[in-house]
C-alpha cells in the first residue's frame, strides 16, 4: 500500500516547509521531530467514502521510540533543552529521576506528557496534510489511490 504514499511526496515536503514553525514552537527539536515522524504511519480512514475520509496519524509506535527521544535530548547540543522553560524543574536530579523512572510518571519510564505532545503534533501535521491536498484538489485521488491500494 505505498502507490498513494507516493503520489504525496512533494505535498509531505511543502507541508514539510509550512509546518517547521510549529515545529519551532513546539517542545521538540527537529531532530526528534524527525524521529517522531518516522514512527507515524499516515493512513486514510473511511477511503471507500469521499465525504467521510480522512487522513489521519498512526500515532501507535511512537511510544516505542519515547527513550531514543529522551537518548537525543540528552545528548546536547544547543538545541537539546529547548521548548523546556527555565523553571520547569528540569534540572540535573529531575533528569536523573526521569531516566530511572522515578518521576511520578508510569512505571515504564515513558513521559506520558510528552507521548501525548508527539502524538498531538504528528495528528496535527495530518490535518494540515489533507488541508493542503484538499486545497491543491489533490485529495480526492489520493484518497482513490488508497482504496485501490486496499483492494485486494
Amino acid at each position: 500500500m505505498s502507490e498513494w504514499r507516493d503520489l504525496i511526496v512533494g505535498d509531505r515536503m511543502a507541508v514539510d516547509q509550512a509546518f517547521s514553525d510549529r515545529i519551532q514552537d513546539s517542545e521538540f527539536t527537529n531532530q526528534e521531530w524527525g524521529l517522531i515522524m518516522t514512527a507515524t504511519e499516515l493512513d486514510i480512514k473511511h477511503a471507500d467514502d469521499p465525504e467521510a475520509a480522512q487522513l489521519v496519524a498512526d500515532t501507535t509506535a511512537i511510544e516505542s521510540i519515547m527513550p531514543e527521544l529522551e537518548a537525543v535530548r540528552s545528548q546536547g547540543g544547543p538545541m537539546a533543552g529547548r521548548g523546556e522553560p527555565a523553571d520547569s524543574g528540569s534540572g540535573v536530579v529531575e533528569s536523573i529521576k526521569r531516566a530511572l523512572g522515578l518521576d511520578g510518571d508510569d512505571d515504564d519510564g515513558i513521559d506520558r506528557a510528552k507521548l501525548a505532545a508527539a502524538e498531538s503534533l504528528a495528528e496535527a501535521y495530518a490535518d494540515r496534510l489533507q488541508q493542503h491536498l484538499e486545497s491543491n484538489d489533490e485529495f480526492e485521488r489520493v484518497r482513490q489511490a488508497y482504496a485501490d491500494d486496499a483492494e485486494p
